[in-house]
C-alpha cells in the first residue's frame, strides 16, 4: 500500500523518534509499504517519521546511484546491490573530511542544496530478524545513511545548510507546507491535514 508522504512543516519531522521491539505491531507491512513507497516516489531511502510514526526506522536502496557514470566501477558495483532495513540504528562514529554533495528529500520536494557530511560512518543496527549489526559504510552510501539517520532524530538536511540559503529558501518551504506544489507522489501537508 503507497502511503502519503509527510511534507516539511509537520511536527512529526522534527521528533526524536523511539526504539521499537519484534512485537511492534504489523511491522512486516510496515516495511512493506515503505518499500512500496519509496518506490513509487523515486526515491533511494525512506524513515519512517516521513510517513507520520516517530519510531527508529529507515530503508535505504541505492541501487538507482549504480548508473551513475561519475561515480568508479567499485562505487556503482556496492550501491547496485545494497538495499538494507535499518531498525533502532545508532550512528557511532563519523570520519574524513567533510565534503559536499547535492542532496533532496521525498518531503522536500523540488529542493536541492549542497550538504557537507562525514565519507565514513561506523552505524549499530538491527535488521527484520532482530539480529545485531555494526558496520561501516564509506562514500555515498554513508551519505545515503546518514541522510536517514538524520530523520530519526528529528534533523532535516536544510538544517544543514547555510542560514542565508535557509532565508532564502523560507517562501518555497512554507509553500511546500501549504501544499503549493506539484508532486506526483501522494504527500501529506500540515497546512492542509490530508493527503493529496
Amino acid at each position: 500500500m503507497i502511503l502519503p508522504i509527510v511534507a516539511y512543516g509537520d511536527p512529526v519531522l522534527r521528533k526524536m523518534c523511539t526504539d521499537i521491539d519484534s512485537d511492534y505491531p504489523e511491522l512486516d507491512s510496515l516495511i512493506a509499504n515503505m518499500w512500496e513507497t519509496m518506490y513509487k516516489a523515486n526515491g533511494v531511502g525512506l524513515a519512517a517519521p516521513q510517513i507520520g510514526k516517530a519510531i527508529r526506522l529507515f530503508l535505504v536502496d541505492t541501487s538507482p546511484f549504480a548508473e551513475d557514470e561519475d561515480l568508479s566501477p567499485e562505487e556503482r558495483h556496492i550501491l547496485s546491490g545494497f538495499k538494507r532495513v535499518f531498525i533502532n540504528a545508532k550512528i557511532e562514529s563519523e570520519s574524513g573530511s567533510k565534503w559536499s554533495f547535492n542532496e533532496g528529500c521525498l518531503s522536500i520536494p523540488d529542493i536541492r542544496e549542497d550538504v557537507n557530511r562525514h565519507p565514513e560512518i561506523q552505524v549499530t543496527y538491527l535488521d527484520t530478524d532482530f539480529k545485531p549489526h555494526t558496520e561501516t559504510f564509506d562514500g555515498l552510501l554513508a551519505r545515503v545513511i546518514q541522510h536517514e539517520y538524520d530523520h530519526i532524530e528529528g534533523v532535516l538536511f536544510t538544517d544543514k545548510i547555510s542560514s542565508l540559503k535557509r532565508r532564502l529558501l523560507k517562501g518555497k518551504l512554507a509553500n511546500i507546507s501549504r501544499g503549493k506544489i506539484a508532486v506526483d507522489y501522494k504527500m501529506r501537508f500540515p497546512a492542509q491535514k490530508k493527503a493529496r
